[in-house]
């Protein structure tokens, strides 16, 4: 997606809740002029704000949750506190996103002589960006404040003494947010140019309500409904459709397909930095692809995360029972081989890229320094693009250090089908027979694994909570199904982090696979996972699903973040 040339990510006030672009290099009078330039001026919501909530969006999503091992990464150990960096670099982006969209709609309000339509879009998208960003937002920090418009609050002076607001409070102002959003934004039915509309609006609207269902405590029938409707019309009405091969959803060919609702649509060469994605930096293994720029492969998907898809790593592939496609598609295992990695290369081999010195992407060799680091025996499948030659035959441009254009979806329709699925429960221990919410189930699993299962008649709570976990698994969001459950049932959430495996294996694992690599014996009996690694307090989990730290730096700035929180008067928002 085209990066607007007139964004300027710098602050224009002392705080980053107040973070905005810079008024000095634009204005009204010398851009909006036509459609183009309005469409141009939302675009880069798409990407450059939130560049630096990408490692907060899998240590928070997927390392609190036990899907994602980091060592002794303080996301896996729940020590963060608010020196942390990633914390920090998450709340900024997140307060950026805020203040930039809600800049960018007040300047397509007060434009004229343009096809309304168009604004209206363009405004309704701005708005499903903020309230994405508030959703975030009150999701992993709980109590914030609500700034709905900087200026507002800069001509006041009060912009050092804000009070945080209640959870259920900005949950209200999510709803507002996209509510308005929804009356802008048009109904593409079958959208495929990978741009918020309408249903895009009401599936995040179905999420934030199933989401806000129990934040008082105790789940509300009400918000549950909400959440059945608004999801039940998403499915039925926009066109949408789960791709036919689940791991379609991660392949840059399908950046814009019909399964995404909500996506980050990077851009490899666009400029400012931070228009463009960096996740395989992060997550692929040293020498992934011939930039130089792979640093992942001490970490990896954890072993809890094979457990839940019945595999393991000390098990001979050719006896492992991988029934569940998304396991591959997910995270990588000994035996696995990939045609849509390294394509010019005749795909990609796990186990030969660490024991092959000759084999590398586009033939470059491998980089890495030939030993299997990873200490859950597993690497990343989704967030990776590959190597050069696979971004130019998908994109028709070149990737670069730290620079590729892989789309990364955060709402997708399979994440709705589920959404109406636990609608239709009420919490732990209960089950249902809604027709619909088996037709949506029995759907998702039915790609999982085809020809494979019989059609469920019942399905409980825990089922349908287990199956968002296999489907949407180091997406980002599984930390955030603990914090839902947690509002009102924060025992099942300890309880379900504490039986997780959630540490390593001892050592022996590269010896083991290069031996079955190099003459196909397969033993891993010396191998054996760390028990006496850390392991999380129910104390230390029932604070964070309460909220983590404040960055401390946003504390010392406003010191009434340490207060309690003041009620908000919803009725002086204004759109």
């Amino acid at each position: 997606m085209a990066l607007s040339l007139v964004v300027v990510l710098s602050a224009a006030s002392c705080d980053k809740f107040l973070d905005r672009p810079a008024e000095d290099s634009y204005n009204s009078q010398n851009f909006y002029q036509d459609a183009n330039q309005c469409i141009q001026g939302v675009n880069y919501l798409y990407n450059s704000p939130w560049y630096d909530v990408i490692r907060g969006f899998y240590r928070v999503g997927e390392c609190f949750s036990g899907n994602y091992y980091m060592g002794s990464s303080p996301y896996l150990q729940f020590t963060i506190n608010g020196s942390d960096d990633t914390l920090r670099d998450m709340s900024s982006s997140l307060w950026a996103v805020n203040a930039n969209a809600i800049t960018v709609y007040n300047r397509l309000k007060q434009c004229t002589g343009i096809d309304q339509a168009v604004l209206n879009m363009c405004m309704g998208e701005a708005l499903t960006w903020k309230a994405f960003a508030y959703f975030f937002l009150v999701r992993s920090f709980g109590e914030v404040p609500i700034i709905h418009d900087m200026s507002d609050m800069i001509a006041s002076g009060d912009y050092n003494s804000v009070y945080k607001a209640p959870k259920e409070d900005i949950y209200n102002y999510i709803v507002m947010l996209l509510d308005h959003a929804m009356t802008l934004l048009p109904k593409k039915v079958a959208n495929k140019d990978g741009r918020i509309d309408y249903y895009s609006a009401e599936a995040l609207l179905a999420k934030v309500y199933l989401q806000k269902a129990g934040v008082t405590g105790k789940l509300n029938q009400e918000d549950l409904d909400m959440a059945a409707r608004y999801a039940k019309d998403v499915i039925e009405n926009s066109g949408r459709q789960l791709l036919e091969v689940y791991s379609d959803n991660f392949r840059m060919e399908n950046n814009k397909n019909l399964e995404a609702l909500i996506s980050w649509h990077w851009d490899a060469s666009a400029q400012p930095w931070t228009a463009q994605n960096s996740f395989q930096s992060d997550l692929g293994m040293n020498g992934f692809d011939e930039f130089g720029d792979c640093w992942g492969q001490w970490n990896g998907p954890s072993i809890a995360l094979a457990d839940q898809f019945g595999v393991s790593a000390l098990q001979d592939p050719s006896q492992r029972s991988d029934v569940d496609t998304r396991r591959k598609a997910t995270m990588m295992m000994a035996g696995d081989t990939y045609d849509y990695f390294w394509t010019t290369n005749g795909g990609f081999d796990y186990l030969r890229f660490f024991y092959d010195e000759d084999y590398g992407p586009s033939g470059t060799g491998n980089a890495s320094d030939k030993s299997m680091n990873s200490p859950t025996g597993t690497g990343c499948v989704k967030f990776l693009y590959g190597d050069g030659n696979d971004h130019m035959a998908a994109l028709g441009v070149s990737a670069g250090r730290m620079a590729y254009g892989l789309s990364t979806h955060i709402l997708r329709l399979a994440d709705v089908y589920l959404i109406y699925c636990e609608a239709k429960l009420n919490g732990p221990g209960t089950s249902t027979t809604d027709a619909f919410a088996l037709q949506c189930y029995n759907a998702i699993r039915n790609r999982a694994i085809p020809g494979a299962t019989s059609a469920k008649t019942s399905i409980t709570f825990e089922e349908v909570f287990k199956e968002r976990n296999l489907e949407l698994a180091l997406e980002g969001d599984r930390w955030y199904d603990y914090v839902r459950v947690g509002y009102y049932n924060a025992d099942f959430a300890v309880a379900d982090i504490q039986a997780q495996r959630r540490n390593s294996y001892g050592d022996g694992l590269n010896a083991a696979y290069k031996a079955y690599y190099e003459n196909g014996s397969w033993d891993t009996s010396a191998v054996s996972y760390n028990t006496d690694e850390f392991s999380p307090t129910a104390d230390a989990i029932k604070a964070k699903l309460a909220a983590m730290p404040f960055p401390s730096e946003d504390v010392v700035y406003n010191p009434n973040l340490e207060q309690p929180a003041q009620p908000f008067d919803l009725s002086t928002i204004q759109f």
